[in-house]
């Protein structure tokens, strides 16, 4: 993938899946990723395959971009890049990731209805497993938190997600700016280069 804005007679199709539950902010955070590739003037095709939105629930969405994206197939082992928003739905994505492919997870579990009922139990080495498979591990809530907002961890994390796309910084500010709440912005932007940094 080249790495200039710039981007030549054609780029492949790259497959984003980002994942976690309801209440990260997945769906916004797919909506900034499809903003930046159309700003890019890129084909973008985004489609939330499972899940709901509410608070607690699963929500995940895909992400193709490229020159021309014929499909929104995203079958298990065909996806280039997994984001996941917490751990067990990492857990949960990992047959998606195709053979080297990048894992960016943020380092938060939220425990589904079903633990907290005493119905289930956590899976066991979730962190081990994770590393095992490449994933980068990144403190988002932190990140933000320190950037002005907790709730800015989803932004974080398209930060870190930022080191493996070919966008320039100066595309994701902008982007990140026109869809936020003005008052949030400075925040926003700063949690993105928390990320960014931390990735990097």
């Amino acid at each position: 993938m080249e790495n200039e804005q710039g981007m030549g007679a054609s780029l492949e199709t790259t497959t984003v899946l980002l994942c976690g539950v309801g209440g990260q902010g997945t769906i916004l955070a797919a909506d900034l990723l499809a903003k930046a590739c159309m700003a890019a003037n890129l084909d973008v095709k985004v489609s939330e395959i499972h899940g709901m939105a509410q608070r607690g629930g699963a929500v995940s969405t895909v992400v193709r971009f490229g020159s021309k994206v014929q499909s929104m197939v995203a079958d298990h082992g065909c996806v280039d890049i997994v984001v996941s928003f917490e751990l067990m739905e990492a857990l949960r994505n990992l047959p998606y990731l195709k053979a080297g492919g990048f894992l960016l997870v943020n380092d938060e579990i939220i425990k589904p209805q079903s633990v907290a009922t005493g119905k289930a139990s956590m899976p066991a080495r979730m962190h081990e497993t994770l590393q095992e498979q490449g994933a980068l591990l990144i403190p988002a809530a932190d990140l933000a938190r320190k950037a002005g907002t907790a709730k800015a961890a989803n932004v974080a994390l398209l930060g870190a997600l930022a080191t493996r796309l070919p966008f320039d910084s100066g595309l994701w500010s902008d982007v990140i700016a026109a869809r936020v709440p003005p008052k949030t912005i400075e925040a926003n932007l700063a949690a993105f280069q928390a990320g960014l940094d931390f990735a990097s």
